[in-house]
C-alpha cells in the first residue's frame, strides 16, 4: 500500500486576510480618509445610526457609506439620501465581509474625496468580527429590544469593538432592559470599550456619538 502523504498547514487562515488588511489602512491614510466599521445584529438600527451621524456631520467632514447586504439597495439609497456618497455591495449569501471584499468596496466608492468612511457590515454578531476588513475602528450597534443579556451570549464582538452604540433608548420603557447591567457586562470583556446610548428616531445621544466621531476623527 502506497504511503500515506501527511502534511502540516503552517500558515495562518487569516494570514494573507491580515496582510490586504494592513495594506488597506496603508492606502486610506495616503488618502487622508478615516474607515469605521460597524457592526451588529439584523434590526438593531445600524443605517438609522448612520443617517444621524452623516446628518449631524455633512457640513464639516465629507461621507461616505459602504453597504454590505445579501440583497437589495434600499440602506445605500437611504444613507444617499441623507447627503452620503455610497455604493451597495452584494455578497450573495455570505455572513461577513473579509479584508478583500472590503477594499473592493474602498475602489468602488472611491475614497481620495472623502474624509470619513463606514463599512456596513452584514448584519450578524457571530461571523463579521472574525475578520479584519482595514478599519481603524470598529463600532457595534445594539438596540436596546435585544435585551442586555447580549455580550453573555456573543463576547467576542463585545471584546473587540471600540465603541458600543446602544440604540432605541427611547423604548427602554418597555423593555426589561438595564443599562447599568449591560454596561458592567461588556467592561468585563473590553475595559476600553465607550459606550454611547442613543435614539436614532428622536436624536437623543447623537450629539455624543458624532463627538466621538469628530474626535476620533481628527486623532485618527
Amino acid at each position: 500500500m502506497k504511503e500515506l502523504k501527511v502534511f502540516k498547514i503552517q500558515k495562518n487562515i487569516h494570514e494573507d486576510n491580515r496582510k490586504v488588511a494592513n495594506e488597506t489602512r496603508e492606502y486610506l491614510k495616503a488618502q487622508d480618509a478615516f474607515l469605521i466599521n460597524v457592526m451588529s445584529s439584523p434590526g438593531s438600527g445600524k443605517t438609522s445610526t448612520l443617517v444621524s451621524i452623516i446628518n449631524a456631520l455633512k457640513d464639516r467632514v465629507k461621507v461616505g457609506v459602504i453597504e454590505a447586504d445579501i440583497d437589495s439597495d434600499v440602506d445605500a439609497l437611504t444613507v444617499q439620501r441623507a447627503g452620503a456618497k455610497a455604493v451597495q455591495m452584494h455578497t450573495e449569501g455570505l455572513c461577513h465581509l473579509d479584508a478583500t471584499m472590503a477594499r473592493t468596496g474602498i475602489d468602488q466608492l472611491e475614497v481620495g474625496d472623502l474624509d470619513l468612511v463606514f463599512l456596513e457590515n452584514i448584519g450578524n454578531l457571530i461571523c463579521p468580527v472574525g475578520y479584519d476588513t482595514g478599519a481603524m475602528k470598529n463600532i457595534a450597534v445594539l438596540s436596546v429590544p435585544e435585551g442586555d443579556d447580549k455580550p453573555l451570549k456573543y463576547p467576542k464582538i463585545f471584546g473587540k469593538v471600540d465603541l458600543l452604540v446602544v440604540n432605541k433608548i427611547d423604548v427602554a420603557e418597555y423593555f426589561d432592559f438595564d443599562m447599568k447591567l449591560l454596561e458592567e457586562r461588556v467592561r468585563k470583556l473590553n475595559k476600553n470599550i465607550q459606550i454611547i446610548p442613543i435614539s436614532a428616531k428622536t436624536g437623543e445621544g447623537v450629539a455624543a456619538l458624532t463627538d466621538w466621531m469628530m474626535d476620533t476623527l481628527n486623532r485618527g
